[in-house]
């Protein structure tokens, strides 16, 4: 069986409106001709529904004089003084004959689901005002339109109409002083720079200082991002990382971030490693602070990228600290945790009213020739839930520690490997066995421990795949595999 498909080739002309103050008449008074009723009255039109009867809402917008409700028949005459229609009942031949009597007046009409009646196409619509974008198929895929819409709306920032005011408001202040060979890099700099950002994030006055300067010729300054990467999926980016992630001139990053996520900066940025490798020091944080100081001051967007959030053992209050000092202006942007995204993820909630009503977070790090020192008491106690950072060397002291100031061997306990990617794994076991059942599993990236009793819903709540589902199945794994494959994803 064969089939072929024929389109119209004839390309729709895009248009915009202004309604504003016209007389548009609807026909129809159900919920499919609310959805239009709703746009139009934000396009600032007059709107006539002639309707027997009114959905609800539209009913209480009539009540409340928002528009008018002609309670008749529909009759021709009604469309004379109009400057849109818009056909939405579920009868097609009264939607034909509103389409035939608005072509005989040279009016445009919308017929709702109704391509073939159609003079005008009623768009899929991003709305960030005065900032219009309108996708359109020609009426042939409207599920696809609103997927390409919500595509858009999740890249434009909510604030583009503000953005957009800025602009038009500075826009002949900028013409008055420049000649219009120079308006256009002026304008560029400022929609890459931090003028806009200043603008996104609620600054107008920042941002006038920063196209004052760049009108008067000097110098684009520089900003650094810090910003939270997430645990590893590039899926649980933030909106607001995506964005500057695209505009940053130079990005320094660590051995913990997923190369899913570097892919994302953009393609034309300087990238600069500054985690810590196998045999390799890290970077000295004091080093790391002086760098992304001497880029911004040199007029670069610098791009921090960190591993989950910047403030849960990210350090990144130290380097928000020396930006400070030094003057430098930088935006913080808040990622996903380790602790929220690898718990969830593995199936286990943080929190839980019949199990804890606390969580703890510690880091399990100690530094070098130093004992692990933490406040053993406070963090051994039943109806809270702990997750311990960076805790996978001193693994089977912390257990060991839990266990002798009060918690039961018994106590439940799991490490999530690789939290939140394909290569994921969770080994679920007690405060006595964790530590050799890890060990025996080959667990050697990046884990977080989580101890507790809601360590037990895992069983229920599992819902990522990943690699393995239970410590029982590592287990066998690591029997029946040689060794040098037990960490291959």
């Amino acid at each position: 069986m064969s089939a072929s498909l024929h389109f119209n080739s004839a390309a729709d002309f895009p248009i915009f409106l202004r309604l504003a103050g016209e007389r548009v008449l609807v026909v129809g008074g159900g919920v499919v001709a609310l959805r239009k009723i709703r746009r139009l009255l934000r396009s600032g039109a007059r709107v006539e529904v002639v309707a027997r009867h009114l959905d609800t809402v539209v009913a209480a917008l009539a009540a409340a004089h928002t528009l008018q409700h002609v309670a008749e028949a529909f009759d021709a005459s009604q469309l004379d003084g109009c400057r849109y229609v818009v056909a939405a009942t579920d009868d097609h031949a009264l939607n034909a004959r509103v389409a035939e009597a608005a072509r005989r007046r040279n009016l445009f009409v919308n017929v709702v689901d109704d391509i073939t009646l159609s003079t005008a196409i009623s768009p899929a619509i991003v709305d960030r005002a005065p900032v219009t974008v309108a996708v359109s198929t020609s009426g042939t895929a409207p599920v696809l339109a609103r997927r390409i819409k919500e595509d858009i709306e999740a890249r434009l920032p909510a604030q583009t109409g503000k953005l957009a005011r800025f602009l038009g408001t500075a826009r002949g202040a900028v013409n008055a002083r420049l000649a219009p060979a120079a308006r256009r890099s002026v304008w560029e700099d400022f929609l890459d720079g931090e003028g806009a950002e200043a603008v996104l994030r609620g600054d107008a006055t920042a941002a006038a200082a920063v196209l004052a300067a760049r009108v008067a010729g000097g110098p684009q300054r520089g900003e650094v991002y810090l910003v939270g990467a997430g645990p590893g999926d590039p899926d649980l980016l933030t909106l607001r990382a995506l964005r500057l992630m695209q505009q940053a001139d130079v990005v320094f990053y660590d051995r913990l971030l997923d190369p899913r996520v570097l892919a994302l900066v953009r393609q034309d940025a300087e990238r600069v490693f500054v985690g810590k490798r196998s045999g390799h020091h890290a970077v000295p944080q004091a080093e790391i602070n002086a760098l992304l100081v001497a880029r911004a001051q040199a007029g670069q967007r610098v791009l921090r990228l960190k591993g989950g959030d910047p403030f849960v053992f990210g350090r990144g209050g130290e380097e928000a600290e020396a930006l400070a000092a030094h003057g430098v202006p930088f935006q913080l942007v808040p990622g996903v945790s380790a602790a929220n995204g690898c718990a969830a993820y593995a199936g286990i909630p943080l929190t839980h009213r019949d199990y804890a009503q606390a969580c703890v977070f510690v880091t399990g790090h100690a530094r070098a020739g130093a004992e692990l020192s933490l406040p053993w008491d406070s963090l051994a106690r039943p109806g809270q839930t702990l997750v311990i950072y960076m805790g996978l060397s001193t693994l089977p002291t912390l257990c060991e520690k839990l266990v002798a100031a009060g918690l039961p061997p018994d106590w439940p306990a799991a490490v999530v490997e690789n939290g939140t990617q394909p290569s994921q794994r969770v080994l679920c076991a007690t405060l006595h066995d964790l530590p050799e059942k890890v060990a025996a599993a080959g667990v050697r990236s990046a884990s977080l421990v989580i101890v507790g009793e809601v360590v037990k819903l895992r069983d229920r709540l599992a819902w990522f795949g990943g690699r393995d589902q239970s410590a029982e199945a590592a287990l066998g794994a690591a029997a029946r595999m040689p060794a040098h494959a037990v960490n291959e994803a």
